[in-house]
This record gives structure tokens, sequence and C-alpha cells, in this order.
């Protein structure tokens, strides 16, 4: 289910569908630069593993985590560049995620606030806070999606 079209939960005919997948998360890689081309795999003591649910329809996006007393995991809404924490009942971290899935922005929003648009964010990921500091998630961090027999680099 690899975000390059393979197939899978997730990501079908070459767009984000709902459902759920894993979130692999890089930490080493910090260095805030696109187009790169360092191929070069980190070692496997510093990828992160999470429980991922996407929400890429109308519905799955405005629904979001309204209603919820918390979230195991994270969730990616996508498209999006902005969130809102109106009607939430807990703090939330919030990374705004650019096309190839580097991390633009890390924050922590509290309920009932408005967060920053991000134009060049495609995608938003959502987790409880204090979450994404745990998992090593920070600016310039570099994320891949998937199913957990594809391991980080769909190699499984």
């Amino acid at each position: 289910m690899a975000r390059d079209g393979s197939g899978g939960t997730g990501w079908a005919r070459g767009r984000w569908c709902d459902g759920s997948a894993v979130l692999w998360i890089d930490a080493a890689d910090t260095s805030g630069t696109t187009g790169t081309t360092d191929t070069a795999e980190p070692p496997a003591d510093t990828v992160t593993a999470v429980a991922l649910e996407i929400a890429a329809s109308y519905r799955a996006r405005t629904r979001g985590l309204l209603g919820r007393d918390g979230i195991e995991g994270a969730m990616l809404l996508t498209p999006a560049s902005g969130v809102h924490t109106f009607r939430m009942g807990f703090a939330i971290d919030v990374a705004h995620l650019d096309r190839e899935l580097r991390v633009l922005a890390v924050t922590t929003m509290r309920p009932g606030r408005l967060g920053r648009v991000r134009p060049r964010a495609r995608c938003v990921l959502e987790a409880e806070a204090g979450a994404m500091a745990r998992w090593g998630l920070r600016r310039g961090s570099r994320v891949r999606i998937g199913t957990p027999e594809e391991g980080p680099y769909g190699t499984g």
C-alpha cells in the first residue's frame, strides 16, 4: 500500500482514500532539505511505526477527531493545509506535510483554536499532544505510509 500507488488500503488509483495504515517515521532524517537524492536508509532503531487512520473523503476530514476522547496513533487528513480544534476535548499535535511527506512544521494546539494555514502543506497529521515529540517527529523529518507487512521501506 505504499504511497507510490501500488494499491492497498489508504491509496488507490493514485489517490488517497479513507482507511488505516502504518506511519513510518524516520526520526534521524532531520536535514529539512528537499530535493536531495540521499537513498541511504537510517538504522532500523531510528524508524518508528505508528498506527494511522487516513481521512481523505470530505466527510472523514470534516469529522476528524471531533467527538473523541483521544486517539491511539495518528490521523492523516488529506488534502489539507490547516486545521482547527473547535469542539475538541483534548490538545493535539499537528504536523503539516508537503507533497513528499516531509514535515514542514509541528505545533501543539489546545482545544478551541484555529491553526495557521500552510500553503505548501498537502496533508496534515494529527495526534495526541506530546506524541510527536515521543516519536521524534520534527521539522524536516520524513514519513512514509504503508502496511506492517511492507516495513518502512516497502521491502517487508
